[in-house]
């Protein structure tokens, strides 16, 4: 598998902006590997990271590509940035009464929490790196997994806002922040 490269990009807040992302990706044949939209604190802009399989080659071109489309503000490859990166998973796992107590020990190890119960299942939440996800499934796993859906990565460089968003508001990538 190749590595996995990801990328913010801020865009007008439209109808068909995720589709035109999308098929962009389609028409030039790369996979991607997670897809996450959804508002920013301005109305009308979305933030869209977007992880996909290649090298910095195929990062810089799909950058490039979507600088082409209209509703397209600003893009920045993050994957070499110091970053908060972050999932989250539904896990239902099938648990008898006389293993849940066991079960809620391994969901509170995770730093988890259980969001529904009934008598033979449980439902955890979990948040945190893709490491962290993948170690709380194989662990649940014994128990038998019954349902599992994960959301997309979002991510965040740590810091001074990232450069995507600087651009993103019009700002030019030599403005200093100063504290007031």
């Amino acid at each position: 598998m190749a590595a996995l490269r990801t990328l913010v990009a801020y865009v007008e807040d439209k109808p068909g902006v995720l589709n035109r992302v999308a098929s962009l990706f389609r028409r030039r044949g790369y996979n991607i590997a997670s897809l996450n939209v959804g508002r920013t604190h301005d109305s009308g802009v979305s933030r869209m990271t977007i992880v996909v399989e290649g090298d910095a080659g195929v990062a810089q071109l799909m950058e490039a590509n979507l600088y082409k489309l209209v509703n397209v503000l600003s893009v920045q490859d993050i994957t070499d940035c110091p970053a908060v990166v972050r999932d989250m998973a539904l896990i239902k796992i099938e648990v008898p009464a006389e293993r849940r107590a066991e079960a809620l020990q391994l969901v509170e190890v995770f730093h988890a929490r259980v969001v529904d119960i009934s008598p033979g299942t449980l439902i955890a939440e979990i948040t945190g790196s893709p490491d962290k996800i993948e170690a709380f499934v194989e662990v649940l796993k014994p128990y038998g997994i019954s349902e599992m859906v994960q959301t997309g990565r979002i991510a965040m460089t740590r810091g001074v806002e990232g450069e995507a968003s600087r651009i993103s508001h019009g700002q030019n990538s030599e403005t200093v922040v100063t504290a007031a």
